[in-house]
């Protein structure tokens, strides 16, 4: 088998495959279950992480967030806000102003 790419494969995918994808334009690795889904009926070899999870290349993230545009379920993503789908944002811990005796 050779590799091939999302878009390759994108018409063989069910509705609600290509919806969750456009839905998830940010994503750089498949979650377990999206990742049996999209290589079921794949006719070559999608890049896999060692947990056996389809990597998003480059082209493949371009690509989703084309669609996604087209479609209308994005505007715009910064391409610098790509994230793993299993990760939280961090969250922002500020820090009190110092109170009057500290600022002594």
């Amino acid at each position: 088998m050779t590799s091939v790419s999302l878009k390759d494969e994108w018409d063989r995918l069910d509705s609600g495959t290509r919806t969750w994808l456009l839905e998830n334009p940010a994503c750089l690795v498949l979650p377990p279950a999206m990742s049996a889904k999209v290589s079921k009926g794949a006719h070559g070899d999608l890049e896999r992480d060692q947990y056996g999870q389809v990597v998003l290349s480059r082209e493949d993230r371009d690509f989703i967030r084309e669609k996604a545009e087209a479609a209308g379920t994005i505007m715009r993503v910064p391409t610098r806000e790509y994230r793993f789908f299993d990760t939280a944002p961090l969250p922002v811990i500020r820090k009190a102003p110092p109170s009057p005796d500290e600022a002594r």
